[in-house]
Formats: structure tokens, sequence, C-alpha cells
């Protein structure tokens, strides 16, 4: 290998181990690791723990009290999301997987939230999203079906109030996003949300390199 390899390569281990070391940063605890235990087993890929911790510290930075999160990530989420929002709020989880929200249920009790804090709604999010009032809540997640993703963006902004923040997991899907060879139609929607939130004039933009890619974005006022 030449020179140039060499450094190229040793670059590389070196942004792998500062990633590895921001995903490590704040371990979860038992609650959140057998609550990702569960989900992973269940076929579902809950936000990783630095994007989780990302969650928690913008739900409490706006005083978060009402949250929409779409994907349920069988309760690794929802966690983050509770432990920053105020005392009292409720989290309104949406998930077309009943199993998905039944194994939530058990992680809410596991970390010691009580029912009240949550309202679970099984069905598809662009028939239940429709169904919430119009600029009452403070944030909304997004971690389910990526070809969705720009028609959940368009629910986001209406249910949003001034202020409030829409966050979207896997914005880097897996390295495809940034590598224009790759033309599915995942990740040719998730491209299409970035693009979206980034021109739209009534939202300030940032895109984290945490776990998979975190898209976050504040409705103006």
């Amino acid at each position: 290998m030449s020179q140039a390899g060499f450094r190229e390569e040793a670059a590389i281990d070196a942004i792998s181990a500062t990633l590895a070391y921001v995903e490590e940063y704040l371990p979860e605890d038992e609650a959140l690791q057998r609550a990702r235990g569960r989900g992973q087993e269940a076929g579902a890929t809950p936000i990783s723990p630095a994007g989780g911790a990302a969650l928690r510290f913008v739900a409490t930075l706006i005083g978060a009290r009402t949250v929409v999160e779409v994907g349920s990530g069988c309760g690794v989420s929802g966690i983050w999301l509770l432990r920053g929002m105020a005392r009292d709020a409720v989290l309104t989880s949406v998930d077309v997987e009943h199993e998905n929200q039944r194994l939530a249920k058990i992680a809410y009790r596991e970390a010691g939230l009580g029912a009240s804090r949550t309202r679970m709604i099984v069905g598809r999010a662009l028939e239940v999203l429709p169904r919430l009032t119009d600029g009452a809540y403070d944030m909304v997640f997004c971690d389910a079906d990526k070809r969705e993703y720009p028609e959940y963006l368009t629910a986001a902004l209406r249910l949003l109030r001034p202020g409030g923040v829409v966050a979207f997991d896997n914005a880097l899907w897996h390295d495809r996003v940034a590598d224009p060879a790759h033309v599915d139609p995942d990740t040719e929607a998730i491209r299409e949300v970035g693009r979206l939130v980034r021109d739209d004039e009534r939202l300030v933009p940032l895109l984290l390199p945490v776990g998979d890619g975190l898209l976050c974005a504040v409705k103006r006022d």
C-alpha cells in the first residue's frame, strides 16, 4: 500500500474511532439496553444511543410537553424522549406494528414511566397523523417507513407549534445518501426530505452525524 493509502486508511480509522466514542459517551442504562435488545430481536432498528441522547437534549431544550413519534423503536426512542420532556408531558406513539407497541409498553414500565405518560396508537402514520390537532405539538420524531418521510414532513409542519422541532432518524441511511450510486426508493426518499428541509424557509435545519444520521429542523415563528 502507498503512503497516501496508509494515510487515508488511518484517517478512516480515526473517524470510526471518534464516531464510536460519540456513541459510547452516554451509556444506556439497563432499561434502555433491554428495550434495545427486544427491538432488535423483533426486527426493528431503534435509534442509536447518541441519537437518543440528541432527542432527549432537544426535548429538554424546548421544554417539550407534547411529542409525536412515528415508529416506536419498541420503546427505545420513547424512553429517551420522555426523559427529556416535562414530568407531566405526554408522548403520542404511532406504530403500524402491534407487537412493537406491546414491547414499547414493557420498556416504559421497566423504565419507571407510567401509562399516563404515553398515548399508544396502532396504525399507519399517514392515516393517524391527519387526525391529530394542528399546531398542538412541540416535537415530531420520525423513524418509520423511509419512503413516506416527505409526507411525514408535510404532516409535521401542520402539527408543530412555532418553535417546535421535527427530527428524522436514518438521515444518512447506512452511508447511502451521500453516495450518488444508490438510487433505491428508500435512499431517494431520504434525500428528498433532506432537500425539502434544507430549502424550506419556514425551517432552520441541522444534520447531525450521530448513529445513522439525525436530521432536525426548528419551525420558525
